[in-house]
């Protein structure tokens, strides 16, 4: 019964705090007027700012922030045990997360729908500006990359989910139409959709594999960068269009199927543990032995408030909140239900990821039975069923090296334990499979696309400010950030023999490119080796496998984005300070997300790089000058920041920042074409 402790405690906890202490900011501190006049009615173009119901932009902001943070990160943290990682879920969200979304949200709806980045210039100042903005750059393309690899390996490893993950672009153009040029309802639009889509998930699970791409025998051109050039693609494309043609539609129909998929994992729950099939005090420690950790394993200080970052508090929220949020809402009132809720609802979501990756994987550890073509529970030599702390220990304990562990296992830690869950429903292995894949690449594409449209308002702003003209081209600026986040998705993680090429001498050999980041204890003890027919040792030549590198991406993405919250932070502390306003709930955090994830950046520069520690590297990683160029580059920017801040400080007290102009007949684009969804 513990687990539905845990379960049922957390949920109520977040309801409690949505009425309280999100009331408390709504009425107390932001002052939300409805008769405010609000960006998506001042500005409105129908292509960016579109008034919108609360409910349609509730689903596309909740499914945009979500993504796979809030499932990939609290899968690693579990590693340190199930309740350190709870305790951040729950107390982060409802004090940090939720108000640094609510407040980003906020003060770029009372400054004409500009982004974060744009508001830092005028409250803080000029120079903070292009600080800021260069510091979302290069958080958003690190986004883009680790995102599209996410999505590329959940179709790679759960090929079943392909066809409902893309089948749902047509849908939710149709949906777009159907609503905003023929005046349909867009629930029942949404619950068509919503019909197909699950349709497509059965498909996928026992009908359909055409869609499957197996290029693995081709090292450069593996499967994985396949479907992230494709979906890269398709970021171009959808980033650029009016949010009403498939943004907000797609985003709506996947809130749906999100939300179904996550209820079902509730119930699920709910009856595995009145059946005495999920127990989470015997399928994980709640607290981990330090000695029982794999070798090179992060500490938990303070590399949990950077592992789990989309569950308890994200910078990458800030940039959706002001970047496209704020340009369709429709009345100030509903930035609470928009901004504080649906962080609550993304912790919600954490939460069961925890339960499913601890109770839920020690439901029973399975493997696909190429006989009956269905999942069965695996069993040791002697006849047992793997469950319990065994099934839950294979999955986080067997492999004696933490860089042995890559982002599929994390992942599909996820996707075995939520798939369990539902078998508790009766719904089959096989068939839970496939919807907790499409659940995990449906949070993931709707921030992927959402991520490439903000990468695209960053660049503009950037060029405008820099005064480069061929960058205010949307269609520029997009390809610029779909680029440069395939750029970053190429990096090597590991080195592959090529099938193609005869064993060669080893002397012959070159031992690591100098262009590729490897990793050296996440290869096989000898994977280049082959004896020959006189028992000479060859080696095959080696090719990078491009694609592979999220495990090198992923601490870089969790340390940017968590030093954005921080800076985010900063800015509504600065808005409420020019305005007499309270100010200690949004400063307090503020200091805890600029310390704890600047420390957890320093820790990945330079733990081991002097020799003393060679395998302390997060991930275990040599020589990793991505992470060494980029965290140099964006500690620079942070400090440069905080500097900026410092200074203007005792200016700011009472003082208001410099108005936004006047609007002209040209800038105000009243147009009464189109619906509000």
């Amino acid at each position: 019964m513990g687990t539905l402790l845990v379960a049922i405690g957390s949920f109520v906890g977040f309801i409690i705090a949505y009425h309280t202490y999100g009331r408390w900011l709504s009425n107390r501190i932001f002052n939300l007027d409805e008769t405010a006049v609000v960006p998506s009615q001042q500005m409105r173009d129908d292509v960016d700012f579109v008034p919108t119901k609360k409910e349609v932009i509730f689903g596309h902001h909740f499914t945009s922030i979500a993504g796979t943070g809030p499932i990939v990160g609290p899968a690693i943290a579990v590693l340190w045990g199930w309740v350190p990682a709870l305790l951040w879920v729950i107390f982060g969200s409802i004090f940090i997360g939720a108000v640094h979304d609510f407040g980003a949200l906020v003060v770029s709806l009372r400054n004409r729908g500009q982004t974060i980045g744009e508001v830092a210039g005028r409250i803080i100042s000029p120079r903070a500006k292009i600080l800021f903005l260069l510091i979302l750059f290069f958080a958003l393309t690190i986004v883009l990359a680790i995102f599209g690899l996410v999505i590329a390996t959940i179709f790679k490893i759960y090929p079943s989910s392909i066809l409902p993950v893309w089948i749902s672009l047509p849908i939710a153009i149709c949906v777009g139409f159907w609503v905003y040029k023929f005046n349909g309802n867009h629930w029942i639009a949404s619950l068509v959709g919503l019909i197909i889509v699950y349709f497509c998930v059965y498909l996928g699970a026992y009908h359909v594999d055409f869609l499957v791409i197996d290029a693995d025998p081709f090292a450069f051109f593996n499967s994985t960068m396949i479907w992230t050039v494709i979906l890269l693609a398709y970021c171009f494309a959808a980033s650029v269009l009016p949010v009403w043609v498939l943004l907000q539609p797609r985003d709506f129909i996947n809130s749906h199927q999100l939300l179904v998929a996550l209820g079902l994992m509730v119930v699920g729950i709910l009856v595995a543990c009145v059946t005495g099939q999920a127990n989470l005090a015997e399928s994980a420690p709640p607290i981990a032995n330090l000695a029982d950790l794999p070798s090179g394993a992060p500490p938990i200080w303070p590399f949990l408030f950077i592992t789990i970052a989309c569950g308890a508090v994200s910078g990458f929220h800030c940039l959706v909140s002001s970047g496209t949020s704020s340009k369709q809402i429709a009345n100030e009132k509903d930035a609470k239900f928009v901004g504080y809720g649906a962080m609550l609802l993304e912790g919600a979501l954490a939460v069961i990821v925890i339960l499913a990756c601890c109770a839920g994987v020690g439901m029973g550890k399975f493997n696909l039975d190429k006989e009956s073509n269905n999942y069965v529970i695996a069993k040791t030599a002697d006849g047992e069923e793997i469950k319990g702390s065994d099934a839950w220990n294979d999955r986080y304990r067997s492999k004696p090296k933490w860089a042995d562990y890559n982002l599929g296992a994390k992942v599909g830690a996820f996707v075995e334990g939520g798939a369990n869950f539902l078998s508790a429903i009766g719904i089959p292995l096989k068939l839970g499979v496939c919807l907790i894949a499409v659940l995990v690449a449906g949070f993931a594409a709707t921030t992927l696309d959402t991520a490439t449209r903000l990468q695209r308002y960053v660049i503009q702003e950037i060029g405008a400010t820099l005064r480069v003209p061929p960058l205010k081209n949307k269609f520029a600026a997009t390809g610029v950030a779909v680029v440069l986040g395939g750029m970053i998705a190429a990096v090597p993680g590991i080195y592959k023999p090529s099938p193609a090429v005869q064993a060669v001498p080893v002397k012959q050999v070159a031992t690591e490119s100098q262009i590729a980041t490897t990793l050296k204890s996440g290869q096989q003890d000898n994977p280049s080796q082959s004896l020959s027919k006189s028992g000479e040792t060859k080696s095959a030549v080696l090719k990078p496998l491009y694609g592979s590198g999220g495990m090198i991406l992923w601490p870089l993405f969790g340390a940017t984005n968590q030093l954005l919250a921080g800076l985010a932070f900063m800015v509504t502390v600065f808005y409420l300070w020019r305005r007499g306003k309270t100010i200690w709930f949004a400063a307090i955090p503020m200091c805890i997300m600029l310390i704890m994830p600047a420390w957890a950046m320093l820790w990945q520069m330079f733990h081991g790089a002097a020799g003393t520690d060679p395998g302390g590297w997060f991930w275990t990683m040599e020589k990793n000058w991505h992470l060494f160029t980029f965290g140099c580059i964006l500690l620079g920017l942070q400090i440069w920041m905080i500097i900026e801040g410092i200074l203007i400080w005792p200016k700011a007290r009472n003082v208001l920042e410099e108005s936004l102009p006047a609007l002209t007949p040209n800038s105000n684009l009243t147009s009464s074409a189109g619906r509000s969804c």
